[in-house]
């Protein structure tokens, strides 16, 4: 489950707002059929210190393409490695995938600093 790309961050010059992301265009592998897995990615967060590069961003989502990964591990993958990288005050990830066999799923996961 190692993505090649990282997610790059730059300086946050503000405080109090918050970044809300949209990646309408992800896609991986299932892990048991290897079919593909399309779907859309939400990253709501407060910045720190730091906000996500989207470029860096783009890169690392891509490196899902070909991965075998089940939906629930992705997205908790992804919030692990965005407050890795920009270090939120808050983060929530959200993957909304298309219908597979008659179901469509939604996974959230969320950090905040305690």
């Amino acid at each position: 489950m190692k993505n090649k790309y990282k997610i790059e961050v730059f300086p946050n010059l503000h405080k109090g707002y918050e970044i809300n992301i949209e990646i309408p265009e992800y896609t991986s592998v299932c892990p048991k059929t290897g079919l593909p897995d399309f779907g859309t990615i939400t990253i709501r967060y407060m910045p720190g210190k730091s906000c996500i590069e989207l470029k860096s961003l783009k890169y690392y989502i891509i490196g899902y393409r070909n991965m075998g990964i089940f939906y629930e591990n992705v997205i908790n993958k992804i919030l692990k490695d965005v407050v890795s990288a920009c270090k939120p005050k808050w983060c929530i990830v959200t993957g909304d995938f298309n219908a597979r066999g008659g179901i469509r799923t939604t996974v959230t996961a969320k950090y905040r600093i305690k």
